[in-house]
C-alpha cells in the first residue's frame, strides 16, 4: 500500500509526526508555509520554532512534565532528543537555545528523508492520511477549510509571550543567581523587590495601557498563560503567589527572602539574552519599557523582544476526535498539537508523535490505531482531549479548555501521603508505557 502521510504544519507536532513516519518506514510529506508566509509570532525560517518561552519545563520525573518526558524517551521523541542536545543552563528545567534547536530539528528531518514542501496549504488535501498540525496560529484560509470539515465553530483565545532582554543591560549588582531552594545549579537571575517596590510596581501595572487586536476583544485567555497584568488585576498579592513568588530564593545580599522576585532565565547558550519568566504580557511596548524598568536591576534594560499578544486556535476535540486523534466524521484526517487542545511544548510534541504513528498505520493498512495505556501520562492526556477520560460526561460534553500534563489526569492510588502517592503514579505510568512500547511498537 501507499505509505505516504501528509503533514500540514512544521511546528513541534508536525516535525514530530513527520519524524515518526519517516523513521518507521513511511514517506512523510511535510508542508510548511514559511518563509513565503508566516504568522506575526514567527521569525525563523527553520522548522519547530519556539515562539513563546524557551523552557520545556521540569526534567524531574517526579513532576508531571518530567514524567511525560520520561515516557517520550521510550517513544523515541525527536523533539526531546534535540532539546537535550541544544539545552541551556536552567536548573532542573529543560530549556533550549531556540535557534539552535530549530536548526537541529530541520537538519534531522532532512537526514531521515522527510520531504519538506515550502508552501501554504489552504485546503485539506484529498487521498492519503493527513495530519493537521497547523498549531495555535493556523492561517485564516486553512482555518476556513477546517471549519468545512468539522462542521462547528473553532474556539479562540489569546496567548501572550514574555519579553526577552539583553544580558549586558541588566545591573548585576542588584540581582543574584539562584535556583529555587538551591535545587540544581544557580541558573536563574533574580531581581528582588521589597514591599514598597512591589506595591508600587503592581499599582502601576494594573493601570497600564494594554493592546488587544481588533476583532478579538471578547476572546478568553487560557488560564495557563495569563498576561502578567491580568494576574495582577485579580488582587494586589496575586503575583506573589504566581510568577513573582519569592519562596526558596534567599537574597545573598541580605540573607533574607525578598518580598517578591522577578526571575530571568537564560534564552540562548551564549547567555547574551534572558527571558522574563512568567511575564507574558499584552501591554503596549512603551508601557513595557516604563513598567519593567521599575524592577530592581532592570532600570536600564534593553529589549531584544517585547512581550506581545497573539491568537491561539483550537478545536472542540472532545466532540470531534477519537482518542487516536482521528476526526470521527472523516477517519483519514488526524489532528495534532495545540490545535487539539493540548497545552505545552512537550504535550504538543507527544500529540504529533502519536498522530504520526497512527496515520502511518492507516496508510499502511495496519489496524488498529494505537493509544498509550490510561495509566500513563501520554495515554491519559489523549483520552482527556478526546472526551474519553473518566471525568468526561456524555462523551465530552463538558466545557473544554486546553490542558497541560498533570497528575490529576491519572487515577489516584489510595495513599494519603502526597509524595508517596505521586511516586506510585509515576511507577505505574512508567511500567505501563514501557510494557506498551515493548508489546506494540518494538
Amino acid at each position: 500500500m501507499d505509505r505516504r502521510v501528509t503533514i500540514i504544519g512544521g511546528g513541534l507536532a508536525g516535525a514530530e509526526a513527520a519524524f515518526q513516519v519517516a523513521t518507521r518506514g513511511g514517506h512523510a510529506v511535510l508542508y510548511e508555509m514559511k518563509p513565503g508566509a508566516r504568522s506575526q509570532a514567527h521569525t525563523l525560517d527553520t522548522l519547530a520554532e519556539l515562539v513563546c518561552s524557551n523552557s520545556l519545563k521540569s526534567n524531574d520525573v517526579g513532576t508531571a512534565s518530567g514524567l511525560l518526558k520520561a515516557e517520550m524517551r521510550c517513544l523515541n521523541s525527536l523533539v526531546l532528543d534535540i532539546a537535550q542536545k541544544t539545552s541551556v543552563p536552567a536548573g532542573g528545567t529543560l530549556a533550549v537555545d531556540r535557534e539552535a534547536f530549530s536548526i537541529a530539528v530541520t537538519e534531522r528531518l532532512n537526514e531521515v528523508g522527510v520531504e519538506v514542501i515550502r508552501e501554504e496549504v489552504t485546503v485539506i488535501p484529498d487521498g492519503n492520511p493527513v495530519v493537521i498540525a497547523t498549531g495555535p496560529l493556523t492561517s485564516d484560509a486553512f482555518a476556513a477549510s477546517i471549519h468545512e470539515h468539522i462542521g462547528t465553530e473553532n474556539l479562540y483565545f489569546f496567548d501572550a509571550v514574555a519579553p526577552i532582554v539583553y544580558a549586558e543591560s541588566i545591573d548585576k549588582e542588584k540581582t543574584y543567581m539562584a535556583s529555587r531552594y538551591d535545587k540544581g545549579p544557580a541558573d536563574y537571575l533574580n531581581c528582588p523587590m521589597n514591599t514598597e517596590q512591589y506595591e508600587s510596581f503592581v499599582s502601576e501595572l494594573v493601570r497600564a495601557e494594554g493592546v488587544i487586536p481588533r476583532g478579538f476583544e471578547d476572546t478568553p485567555y487560557f488560564e495557563g498563560c495569563m498576561p502578567v497584568e491580568a494576574i495582577a488585576e485579580r488582587g494586589p498579592d496575586t503575583l506573589m503567589f504566581g510568577p513573582m513568588r519569592p519562596v526558596g530564593l534567599v537574597d545573598p545580599h541580605t540573607g533574607r527572602r525578598p518580598h517578591a522576585v522577578v526571575q530571568l532565565r537564560r534564552e540562548n547558550s551564549e547567555g547574551t539574552l534572558y527571558n522574563m519568566v512568567g511575564f507574558q504580557t499584552r501591554l503596549k511596548f512603551s508601557e513595557q519599557k516604563r513598567l519593567f524598568s521599575m524592577i530592581p536591576g532592570l532600570e536600564n534594560v534593553e529589549f531584544a523582544r517585547y512581550g506581545k499578544l497573539h491568537r491561539n486556535t483550537y478545536i472542540d476535540s472532545p466532540r470531534l476526535l477519537t482518542k487516536f486523534q482521528r476526526l470521527s466524521s472523516e477517519p483519514r484526517i488526524f489532528f495534532a498539537g495545540q490545535i487539539t487542545g493540548v497545552e505545552g511544548y512537550m504535550e504538543s510534541s507527544l500529540s504529533g508523535l502519536l498522530a504520526g504513528i497512527n496515520a502511518l498505520r492507516v496508510a499502511s493498512g495496519t489496524a488498529p490505531c494505537l493509544v498509550p495505556p490510561p495509566e500513563s501520562m501520554s495515554g491519559a492526556l489523549m483520552r482527556y482531549i478526546s472526551g474519553e477520560d473518566a471525568g468526561a460526561e456524555g462523551g465530552g460534553k463538558r466545557g473544554f479548555q486546553p490542558m497541560n500534563s498533570n497528575f490529576g489526569l491519572l487515577s489516584s492510588p489510595d495513599i494519603r501521603n502526597k509524595k508517596e502517592r505521586r511516586a506510585k503514579q509515576v511507577a505505574l505510568a512508567l511500567e505501563a508505557i514501557e510494557g506498551w512500547v515493548n508489546e506494540t511498537l518494538a
